[in-house]
């Protein structure tokens, strides 16, 4: 798997280095920051493999993210 940097420090995948310790990542574009892709619709799943283009990378965001538990 490539290198992912990552400098949110609360992140449960962030390990020393400002690296992502991930298995997968998904990232997705800020319109779409709030869509849970776990959740089911009116009896229907989303499709995780849609498709949507980015004009720059200010408008991504990674929904890989979970915040550290506090233990």
């Amino acid at each position: 798997m490539p290198e992912v940097s990552c400098a949110v420090a609360n992140c449960e995948y962030w390990k020393k280095g400002n690296k992502c310790n991930a298995d997968s990542i998904m990232i997705e574009i800020d319109q779409h920051a709030s869509a849970n892709f776990d959740e089911e619709f009116a009896s229907e799943s989303f499709d995780h493999n849609h498709q949507d283009t980015a004009g720059e990378a200010a408008a991504t965001c990674c929904q890989t993210f979970k915040q550290k538990s506090s233990s």
